[in-house]
Order: structure tokens, then sequence, then C-alpha cells
């Protein structure tokens, strides 16, 4: 029997609050061989003296090397095996963005990125255009793209990201990215990994040329990056599988879309911890189960910002008062993944967390950091595990076998 069955046969719900904070990309590493990571190196008092309150431990978001996508870290999180509910990021970008999925279409998720005369990828990113910007170049590519039988939908998710979706007959997943996820090289074309997707990547290929043609002109953003290219499948939904009222509160798209996949209600909200904060407290007598995302600590590492990271933890430290306030049974904080500033993209290395209760069995940890939570009573973990502790701290779970 897998976790997340047997969780639901040993789930029973009560009165209890619980929130799981998730700093993305939390994880780091030092700038210097003798220095600290930008967690240790943040002024963050409330947080270590929270640590002392609490068990602390270490979160491998998939296996021990494997650097994860956001998409199957946050799946972890919530307790489904990563390997097993493999979700392509443009579902979740889709989702995220209020398209209506049907099973038949194929999604993507979208990068604006920048190209020289060569073919060559400059940036990823495209500088991080504004999302004004975006919303300008995925209406004129809606609007002049034509590809005989197929309806393309595109709507802008943040910045350089947008969510594409493929609506047709006879479409199949099945696809590799064209984002080589590295510069200095050319993007990839999309192939079909059976013989039955090879007509749906010679669409979007089709699709490619014809977006490079429109965009040629559009420098920063003058071509476009596909990944997680999939198919919508549901996911067994939290609420059922664990009896309780489940919400989340994200200002960026992508993980109101994987909230939704699985089956919380996605509470409308700006990006930023503080309004973050008030929509959890305009909401909180309505749900057992918040989840909490902050995004600002994983775009500072993907941009190498090292010092941009510690403020944007230093600014969850100075809120977190408002947030211990509301005084739930079970509070976890960690992140998805890591993205440690010196490597611009998420690592492999696990990710601290703490989680506090009143019957939690606090260690010696006496500092929120990947140094001193790897001595944590927690251990070193799958991050599938947090939501059974958090479930069991909130004691939600039954007694399993005689």
């Amino acid at each position: 029997m897998e976790q997340l069955e047997l969780l639901s046969e040993l789930c029973t719900p009560n009165k209890s609050k619980m929130i799981l904070l998730v700093m993305d990309g939390l994880g780091g590493l030092p700038q210097t061989a003798d220095g600290k990571t930008e967690l240790e190196t943040a002024h963050k008092p409330n947080l270590d003296q929270l640590a002392t309150e609490s068990v602390c431990g270490l979160l491998e978001p998939v296996l021990p090397g494997i650097t994860p996508g956001s998409g199957p870290a946050h799946l972890a999180l919530f307790g489904y095996d990563p390997l097993k509910y493999i979700v392509g990021r443009g579902v979740l970008s889709a989702l995220g963005v209020g398209i209506d999925l049907q099973p038949s279409d194929i999604a993507a998720r979208l990068n604006f990125a920048g190209m020289d005369d060569q073919g060559l990828i400059t940036d990823r990113r495209a500088g991080r255009i504004a999302t004004e910007k975006n919303q300008e170049l995925t209406a004129m590519l809606t609007r002049e793209i034509k590809i005989p039988g197929i309806q393309l939908i595109m709507r802008t998710e943040k910045e350089h990201r947008a969510a594409a979706v493929f609506r047709g007959t006879g479409l199949h997943d099945g696809l590799t990215d064209t984002d080589p996820q590295i510069t200095k090289v050319p993007a990839k074309p999309v192939t079909a990994l059976n013989p039955q997707a090879e007509g749906t990547a010679r669409i979007i290929n089709e699709f490619v040329v014809q977006a490079n043609k429109l965009l040629s002109g559009h420098h920063p953003a003058n071509t476009i990056l596909l990944r997680g290219i999939d198919s919508y499948r549901p996911l067994p939904a939290m609420p059922e599988k664990y009896q309780m009222r489940t919400a989340a509160i994200a200002g960026y798209p992508m993980y109101r879309g994987v909230a939704q996949l699985a089956g919380m209600t996605v509470l409308e909200t700006e990006n930023g911890i503080v309004p973050q904060l008030q929509t959890l407290e305009k909401y909180y007598p309505d749900f057992d189960f918040f989840f909490v995302h902050i995004k600002k600590t994983d775009s500072m590492g993907e941009d190498g910002n090292f010092a941009g990271k510690v403020a944007a933890i230093e600014e969850v430290d100075q809120y977190l008062p408002q947030l211990l306030a509301l005084k739930s049974d079970v509070l976890a904080i960690t992140g998805d993944h890591s993205t440690p500033a010196v490597l611009k993209s998420h690592g492999w290395h696990p990710v601290p967390v703490l989680l506090y209760s009143n019957c939690c069995r606090p260690d010696e940890v006496t500092s929120f950091g990947e140094r001193a939570c790897i001595r944590g009573g927690l251990g070193h973990l799958p991050a599938s595990n947090l939501m059974a502790l958090i479930l069991a701290n909130a004691q939600r779970l039954q007694k399993f076998g005689a």
C-alpha cells in the first residue's frame, strides 16, 4: 500500500488548524568555501526562535542527487509520491492561469527568451520582461499563429512566463522540451517519445517556427522556449484523501495550478508576504489546512542574487509573528527545493524544515539553517513524508494496525 492510500485510511477529521509555509527555493549554498548559505546569513530572529521550539530536519524532494522541478517538489510536500504522480509543468501553468483543460489538450509552459543572430539562446528569461509586455506578445501570437485543425490558447503567467494549450483531435503527449536549460546553444526541436506523438511534435514545431518569425523584432523577447509539455490527468484530491478543507494562498499562477490539481481551494491574493498573510487571516476560519507559497526566495536564487535572497528570507521573518498570532495547531516551514544563488538554478541539495506543534518533540537545533537542521530530530527524510507528520501532529491520524 502506498503512503497516500495509507494516510487516507487513517485520517480522521477534527477541528485542528495546519499551515504549510513554503519559501520556494529555500535551500542554498555558501558564496565562499568558508561562508554561510543564504538562510544561514539572513538575520532571522523569529525563525531561529521558532526552530528552538520545533523539531527540525532536512527534506529530500525526490531522491538524493536528483534536481527536482517545482511540480514534483510541491506534490511531494502534499504527500504524493513524485515518482508516481508525474505532471508536466505545462499542465500546472495552464491550470494556474485559469485555462479549463480538457483531457485531449496538450499544455506547455512557455518562456519568452532572447536569441542572437546565430540562433543561440542568450537569455532564457528575456530579462524578466514586464508582465504587460508579455500580455502584448501573447495576444499577438494567439491572434497571428495559424495551424490547421488546432485551436491555440495562450495566457500570460507572469513576467517572461506564459502557458500555451493546443486543442484539437488526435493530439498525444510524450514530447521533449525545446528549452536547453542553458545559454549559448540553440533551442531544441520538439521530438516524439512514441510514434503516436509524432504528429503533435510537428504541430508544436510549426508553432515555434511561426512564433520566431512574429517575435523577430521584439528583442529581448525574440523567441520562445517550451517545456513540461503534457496532457491533463486528474490527481486524487487532498480534501477527500485527508478529510479536511484545504486552501492555497499563492500569488504566482504555477503554484495555484499545482494546488488546484491537488484539489485545494485556490484563494485570490496578490503576490507578496503582506497580502498573502492578509488573505490567510481573512479565510482562517473557513479551512483546516493552508498552503502558503512565497516565490521571491526562488526568483532571487535563479537570478544569482545572494543578497536579494537573504533579504527575501528576512522579510518573511519580519512578518512571522503575524503568522504565529493565528496560533495554528501545526506550522511547518520549508522549501520545495533548493535554489542556490551561486548555481542560478534549482539544486539537488536537501531542504531545511521545521515542524511546530503542541505535541512535537523539540530537538537541540537553535537556528534555522542547513547545517543546523542536519542535526535535527526529524533527520533526513523524503519530502513526501512531511504531510504524514503534519497530520499526526494535528492528531488527525488513527492508529495503524491492532
